[in-house]
């Protein structure tokens, strides 16, 4: 699947990755490919995804909007 994370300043990452995990208002919560479309708000805390070749990375957010749909994880954070 594809994760887009923005912010207002510029585009984070875009890249292919196996599985997200964001910190969402009720708890953290994993993403992985064909997920249900959702949209969920997400409180300061860590972003992290792997990608396929095993290669995992995070990021450290303050808050922000995730949106799921179609294999497309877009992530804008603040």
């Amino acid at each position: 699947m594809t994760l887009n994370i923005i912010s207002a300043e510029k585009v984070e990452y875009t890249g292919e990755v196996e599985c997200v995990t964001m910190p969402g208002v009720e708890g953290s919560f994993s993403v992985l490919n064909h997920h249900a479309a959702m949209i969920s708000a997400l409180t300061a805390g860590t972003i992290e995804y792997g990608s396929a070749g095993g290669a995992k990375e995070s990021r450290t957010i303050r808050g922000g909007i995730a949106d799921i749909k179609d294999n497309v994880v877009s992530v804008c954070i603040y």
